[in-house]
């Protein structure tokens, strides 16, 4: 397979210019059904809180620490800003620059680890190739990176949030110190044609061990998770499996696991020893169909919540029995992104994108 010319819907908008995908009528995906759907519906102890019309397509959305706020990341460029509780509208976040590339907003995180930062500070990562630094109330840009000729596809923040790792499609990663924005290191494979130690194709996710400092992974189209320590420029080890399309790789600090989703039919969802790098299982299937995943996420000790196209669903996995708890389904389109509320008064709560829309589910039980 010629990964030059494997192209996912999602990745299909991150690559062309947003302009051409303002209007839904304007673009048409395999995730596109050819007749009338009915409206999306939960089965199982899931339900529709709220369901936020964002204007343009949703390509990523993040909470914040405490619960408190939902940025949403656009195909336009666009970052708009709600309160969870009920979906109100609360800032926008976009410049000259942002609305005349009007390229997406490829992920986000929060700066909020710390008391220094609180709730007021926002990273975005642009398929332009620029990280941005956004004081949230206020509106405005801090800081605008620029990685060169490249789509920056996915930003991660160390667990003392001292530094921060941006992937993106030339392979490399690149480390940041968060307070100077300041360059420290990238991250890359050697020359060496005999050994893989680094990434040959497109990074669409990283993420940090929660208990680590120096330590993070990232995953791509190039079908290995590659283990990092950010003093080093080479990978010091990988495994072999996964292809990632999206924000779909996570380390479980309490089991010393890792999630990975894959944009495949096959071995689509799977739970990695992050020691040894082994697969300890595959999750199966939901039985109303496959779902070739975008995003997944652990929620709390007990669930994992996982979304993608072709069934267009987006389910809550118990992580004892590997079955599907609950599901948000019928869908008109695929799913490029979910977030999980982790903590504050929305804990639990699971923002599920589709096309122009957030939809927030909580659990009844």
């Amino acid at each position: 397979m010629s990964y030059g010319l494997f192209v996912t819907p999602r990745r299909s908008l991150i690559s062309s210019r947003a302009t051409a995908y303002q209007d839904e009528s304007d673009y048409v995906t395999s995730d596109n059904a050819a007749s009338p759907l009915p409206d999306p519906s939960t089965e199982g102890p899931l339900k529709i809180r709220n369901k936020i019309d964002c204007g343009s397509v949703v390509m990523t959305s993040r909470f914040n620490g405490k619960g408190t706020l939902l940025a949403v990341g656009l195909s336009n460029g666009d970052i708009k800003v709600f309160h969870p509780a009920d979906g109100t509208f609360l800032y926008q976040l976009s410049d000259s620059e942002t609305l005349t590339a009007a390229l997406p907003v490829t992920s986000l995180q929060f700066l909020d680890i710390n008391d220094k930062w609180i709730d007021l500070l926002l990273l975005a990562t642009y398929a332009s190739g620029h990280v941005r630094l956004w004081h949230v109330s206020g509106t405005q840009c801090l800081c605008s990176i620029e990685e060169g000729e490249r789509q920056t596809l996915s930003v991660a923040l160390s667990p003392s949030g001292s530094r921060f790792v941006t992937s993106g499609s030339d392979c490399k990663l690149h480390v940041y110190d968060t307070e100077t924005r300041q360059l420290v290191q990238t991250c890359q494979g050697s020359i060496a044609l005999n050994k893989m130690d680094g990434h040959c194709f497109r990074v669409f996710a990283v993420a940090f061990h929660p208990d680590m400092e120096t330590e993070f992974i990232s995953g791509g189209w190039d079908n290995t998770v590659q283990f990092w320590d950010m003093n080093q420029v080479n990978a010091v080890r990988k495994l072999f499996g996964p292809h990632i399309c999206g924000d779909a790789l996570e380390v479980d600090a309490s089991t010393n696991q890792i999630l990975t989703g894959s944009w495949r039919k096959e071995n689509a969802l799977e739970v990695w020893d992050y020691k040894t790098g082994n697969k300890l299982s595959d999750i199966p299937d939901d039985h109303t169909g496959h779902c070739l995943i975008y995003s997944c996420h652990y929620m709390g000790s007990e669930y994992i919540v996982a979304s993608g196209s072709e069934s267009n669903m987006c389910r809550v996995i118990d992580k004892n029995t590997m079955m599907t708890s609950g599901r948000f389904l019928d869908l008109p389109g695929g799913v490029y992104s979910t977030s999980v509320c982790s903590s504050g008064k929305q804990e639990g709560l699971i923002a599920t994108s589709c096309q122009n829309s957030v939809y927030l589910l909580e659990r009844t039980i």
